[in-house]
């Protein structure tokens, strides 16, 4: 694993057979909590709504933690880090009476990056072949490591031949030239090696490393969106990213370092109060938009001492909307500038979906939707059974993502996944027919 990111690319897995059942344990590391779900994946039949999803999500147990260590989903303190990691996952495996080996890691820091690149191969044959698709893929990942960087995620985005594009599925096509559209998402390979190496520490291997934005989006988006064009945005504690996704393709995310924990340090200075009295005050009483009884509607804020005999001191609620609005406006003024900077809005800055913790803040959707684009949506995970009650918000759209996700591993193409599969190939027919069958029943 730590092989794979020194050559520039985070950990693989590969994908999960169409006909297989499979036990999938995530691992969300956040700002503000670490969450540990474990899955059973089952094999589904049509869906009329989430189409591109082949197996069932049925949720065994989950656990999480208030988050230590963590600043801008980025380690800071190995050892704190590491407890809360281990914290989360004891829960969940107690609550699940299952033992879990390996994790889906979501990644919310790191600086998060997009590039796109292009590559074009002569074909061999007359028609396009496996080897031909995967010559141009490797062609076009070739470009994208970069120093200091890591590839977390190759999404081939459209294939053209002979120079037409828009061709989905090239392979058995007629053609003299293939070319392939490739997205990279890319993370700061320091930040990817101190949390490959806190979550190893905790006796547990890395399946992949998921991109916040781009999980939160697979479980939180319909097949119309993906397809239409959609904007989403993940309003974390220490950073706010966000994907567009278009075409069924995830084709941007980005992202700035800000987020509700930001707007909840702006309460406890602006009132005064501790942080963890902000926080409750921000997540029951934190609004963007002041209406006319916020004047009258006082609140008790505990006094800072957290002594008891000291008197807590009441305040208005429109004193705690002047302080939310001003940094809630800033994290949406930044993310426009980023989106309207991506190349990329079209359609999808018209349509918006809100994830995060800090999406439930009143009237952000409509502050979203006066400053980005007027369809906003609160969105929450689709499609998975078992969800507790209290994991069925917005706060919890990456950790269902991520057990989307080994649905989706297979579109991605890596370099190493070449060598791997050279290294583990059967050099007789019956051997492949073999692995074939293990593979698929």
């Amino acid at each position: 694993m730590r092989q794979r990111l020194a050559q520039g690319f985070a950990p693989k897995m590969r994908p999960l057979p169409q006909k297989k059942s499979g036990i999938v344990g995530v691992l969300d590391i956040g700002t503000s909590k670490v969450v540990c779900a474990i899955a059973r994946l089952k094999p589904r039949g049509a869906s009329d709504v989430l189409t591109r999803r082949t197996h069932a999500i049925d949720v065994l147990g989950i656990g999480h933690t208030r988050a230590h260590g963590i600043k801008g989903g980025v380690v800071v303190d190995m050892a704190k880090a590491e407890l809360a990691i281990r914290q989360a996952v004891d829960m969940a495996e107690r609550a699940s009476g299952v033992q879990i080996a390996s994790v889906v890691v979501g990644v919310s820091g790191g600086r998060l990056a997009s590039q796109h690149y292009e590559a074009a191969v002569r074909l061999t044959a007359p028609a396009v072949e496996e080897f031909d698709i995967r010559r141009v893929l490797e062609a076009a990942s070739t470009y994208a490591v970069g120093d200091g960087r890591a590839v977390m995620h190759a999404l081939p985005v459209g294939y053209s031949l002979d120079g037409r594009r828009g061709i989905g599925e090239p392979c058995g096509m007629l053609g003299r030239e293939l070319g392939a559209d490739m997205h990279v998402i890319t993370a700061d390979l320091t930040a990817l090696k101190n949390l490959v190496l806190c979550v190893e520490r905790c006796h547990l291997t890395i399946e992949a490393m998921v991109a916040a934005p781009y999980a939160a989006a697979l479980s939180s988006l319909t097949d119309d969106e993906m397809e239409l064009g959609v904007t989403l945005i993940d309003m974390g504690a220490g950073t706010t990213t966000f994907s567009i996704v278009a075409g069924g393709h995830c084709l941007y995310v980005d992202g700035v370092a800000l987020g509700g924990q930001h707007i909840t340090n702006d309460v406890a200075r602006g009132l005064p109060a501790r942080l963890a009295d902000a926080e409750r005050l921000k997540a029951l009483h934190g609004a963007v938009v002041a209406v006319s009884s916020d004047e009258h509607d006082m609140l008790t804020v505990p006094p800072l001492s957290g002594d008891s005999r000291d008197q807590p001191h009441m305040v208005p609620k429109s004193r705690l909307v002047t302080i939310v609005r001003p940094r809630a406006e800033e994290i949406v003024e930044l993310v426009r500038d980023r989106l309207k900077a991506s190349g990329h809005a079209g359609d999808a800055g018209r349509r918006i979906v809100l994830t995060g913790g800090a999406a439930q803040l009143q009237g952000l959707a409509d502050l979203v939707a006066r400053l980005i684009g007027p369809q906003v949506r609160i969105g929450r995970p689709l499609g998975v059974s078992r969800l507790p009650e209290a994991a069925r918000g917005t706060a919890f759209a990456v950790t269902a993502g991520l057990l989307v996700y080994p649905q989706v591993a297979g579109l991605e193409h890596f370099e190493p996944r070449r060598r791997q599969a050279v290294v583990g190939e059967s050099p007789n027919y019956f051997g492949r027919v073999g692995r074939w069958l293990k593979d698929s029943f």
